[in-house]
């Protein structure tokens, strides 16, 4: 055997050693610093990380924004607005497991012909990740903590308590979170009391809440509440031919 090749394998051996541990102990430390989302399954968040940019970004502008935010279970949301929101951001909510990768695939295809990042096939769980926990950035660290919170989320959590709480922080105006406060800031009731078409005009506002504060009937965003309701109506007509789908 040629002495060379013991010498190269302590070489590679070092080399993985020398490369390898730092890049461990970075990862098991970066593993360490993710939230706790266990706690969430007892305890409702007191603030969010959406809502706390929102605010730094308001201080730095010199704006007053005022936080409206009241929680309220999830028995005290409209079912009408329920299913408008997952109509309108994840059909598949209550069958995958945090992931669309169907949704995903079809966004992917999109950028790609559209030659740039127009639509990101975000689930509900991911949503709700990124709302409570992560930055506005693009970047491929953040999407790493946010998939690894996601699926943290759907092990420690039922789907129930997953909407319960996207519900509860979803922004839904300048300073607006949550249903009860969107539905007393656009329709001066409760989120209990949320008719079917009031409940597609939150859901439809979901991508661009700060764009539509107050609800402007937009014809774009017409299209998208006219396209919720279609959506409704599908679903409630398979329930009633005993077809797959979403919980009653």
């Amino acid at each position: 055997m040629s002495t060379k090749r013991p010498i190269l394998i302590r070489l590679l051996l070092w080399s993985i050693l020398i490369v390898g541990l730092p890049l461990g102990i970075l990862a098991l430390t970066w593993l360490a610093t993710l939230p706790d989302v266990g706690a969430l399954a007892r305890h409702n968040p007191t603030s969010t990380a959406l809502m706390d940019s929102r605010a730094e970004k308001a201080a730095k502008e010199k704006r007053a924004v005022p936080k409206q935010w009241s929680w309220v279970p999830l028995s005290r949301i409209s079912s009408h607005l329920q299913r408008a929101v997952i109509a309108a951001e994840d059909a598949s909510f209550f069958t995958h497991e945090g992931f669309d990768w169907e949704g995903i695939r079809e966004a992917a295809l999109h950028n790609f012909e559209a030659g740039e990042m127009k639509r990101g096939g975000s689930t509900i769980t991911q949503q709700l990740a990124k709302n409570l926990f992560l930055s506005s950035e693009r970047s491929l660290i953040r999407k790493t903590r946010e998939a690894l919170i996601t699926r943290s989320l759907e092990h420690h959590l039922t789907k129930e308590r997953i909407l319960e709480l996207y519900l509860n922080v979803a922004e839904w105006g300048r300073g607006v979170y949550g249903a009860e406060a969107a539905a007393r800031h656009h329709f001066g009731k409760s989120a209990a009391e949320l008719t079917l078409d009031e409940a597609a005009w939150l859901a439809a506002i979901l991508p661009s809440p700060q764009r539509y504060d107050p609800i402007r009937k937009t014809v774009a965003l017409t299209k998208r509440h006219q396209r919720i309701l279609r959506w409704i109506h599908k679903v409630s007509t398979a329930a009633q031919t005993r077809e797959p789908s979403l919980p009653e």
